[in-house]
């Protein structure tokens, strides 16, 4: 047997094992703090990461098998309350105490998370795009995390968002009790962008080469179609400019 194939054969049957293992238990959430995000901890494992799809979006292939450690995220985007308890100020067009942050650049994502693991005594970062994908999928191997469902009932897009973000949490969650991966605001990662995977790290790590002036989002927002809303969708912001329109917000990491 071809060893790519054997490969996706592998992970395959891994996925349907860690899915069928996040589907036993509801995942337990954590904060350290009474106004830190709430994080809920993933396994170490390895996925497919990217499409497998014939589309037109070269950006997320070739697919290619990713390890990832043991790491925690944050259940829900980080939300205007608590942006505002690590930075006093409250960036958004849609304003909420339970919305999501958005018109944050990448770079004060970046201090936010700084200040939150000075505030904690915890290394909290941004999600590389890998580690992104695999809380995304949770386990799943098609584009979108719950099969042939309806998108509506996980996301806000296009569809359904009435052009505005909502209140984080209100749309199911995947297996790993993660809710909003999908639309509501775009998610920044710590990765440089790159037009492919090709020479990406296989490791989950950061990417940090290529266009660093240009970092990856992910997810997808309020006023996307569904296409650009898959586990594999990705897009592209400058790192220092903050879209009044396009809605960049992000979800934390804390390493285990």
């Amino acid at each position: 047997m071809n060893k790519n194939i054997t490969t996706l054969v592998r992970l395959g049957l891994f996925s349907l094992a860690m899915t069928t293992a996040a589907r036993a238990a509801e995942p337990a959430a954590f904060r350290d703090c009474a106004d830190c995000p709430e994080m809920i901890s993933l396994p170490a494992g390895s996925f497919t990461m990217g499409s497998l799809d014939k589309g037109p979006d070269e950006s997320a292939k070739p697919a290619h098998a990713v390890i990832v450690k043991a790491f925690a995220i944050g259940k829900f985007e980080v939300t205007q309350d608590e942006w505002f308890s690590i930075m006093g100020s409250r960036p958004a067009q849609f304003k909420g105490a339970r919305h999501p942050v958005e018109q944050v650049t990448w770079k004060l994502a970046r201090e936010f998370v700084r200040k939150l693991s000075e505030k904690t005594g915890k290394r909290y970062r941004l999600p590389t795009e890998a580690e992104w994908e695999y809380a995304a999928r949770a386990g799943t191997g098609s584009e979108y995390y719950f099969g042939q469902g309806s998108l509506a009932e996980h996301a806000w897009f296009d569809d359904n968002s009435e052009e505005s973000t909502h209140p984080v949490g209100q749309r199911k969650p995947n297996a790993f009790g993660l809710h909003d991966m999908y639309g509501n605001v775009w998610e920044w990662t710590d990765d440089c962008w790159n037009d492919g995977y090709a020479g990406a790290p296989e490791d989950g790590s950061a990417w940090a080469s290529g266009d660093c002036g240009q970092r990856v989002v992910r997810g997808g927002t309020w006023y996307s179609k569904a296409a650009s809303v898959g586990s594999s969708a990705r897009a592209k912001f400058s790192s220092e400019i903050r879209y009044s329109s396009r809605g960049g917000g992000f979800r934390v990491v804390r390493e285990e």
